[in-house]
């Protein structure tokens, strides 16, 4: 399995955070994980909330209001 460093990396690189890739950073950080896979998990945060990169599953719910008209 990845590590969370990749998986950040990979969302950085391409702009986008899959739900699969999603899940696969829950998983991640339920086990021990070295300091530098915490700092690029915020790096991440960042990147989502500075809308470098999108989350598919936001665009899911968002599309989901949208179509219920909430």
């Amino acid at each position: 399995m990845a590590n969370i460093r990749e998986v950040v990396q990979k969302a950085l690189k391409t702009g986008y955070l899959s739900v699969t890739e999603e899940d696969k950073l829950r998983q991640l950080l339920t086990r021990k994980y070295p300091l530098e896979d915490l700092n690029a998990f915020m790096k991440l945060q960042l990147a989502v909330m500075n809308g470098n990169v999108k989350q598919e599953s936001r665009e899911m719910f968002c599309s989901k209001q949208l179509s219920q008209g909430i």
